[in-house]
């Protein structure tokens, strides 16, 4: 019950964080250095990367997915879970994370 609480919690606060005012506003650029320091060496996180995981997802290609939210996915990051190393990340570089994956779809 209490992680359930938890979860709400982060969503909740998430969500408000992610759209709050433009003075707010997730920042794409800092999301590519991020993604480029934290995510590079099992993702694909841009167009010239060369190598990564073979079983994982690239950036470009979670960005298409028709049900993509870069709010749910800056939660997703939020949310310790067994198949990425747990990154300390903030609510601000999660969302900044998610803008830049976002920024990503074509």
């Amino acid at each position: 019950m209490r992680r359930h609480v938890r979860r709400i919690w982060l969503l909740l606060a998430t969500v408000s964080g992610l759209t709050a005012s433009p003075v707010f506003a997730a920042d794409p650029d800092h999301g590519a250095d991020l993604a480029r320091r934290w995510c590079a060496s099992c993702h694909v996180v841009t167009s010239g990367q060369t190598q990564a995981s073979a079983d994982v997802p690239s950036f470009a290609s979670v960005a298409r997915r028709p049900d993509f939210s870069a709010e749910r996915l800056a939660f997703f990051l939020l949310d310790p879970h067994p198949k990425m190393p747990n990154f300390p990340l903030s609510r601000i570089e999660a969302a900044d994370l998610a803008a830049y994956i976002g920024s990503l779809r074509q």
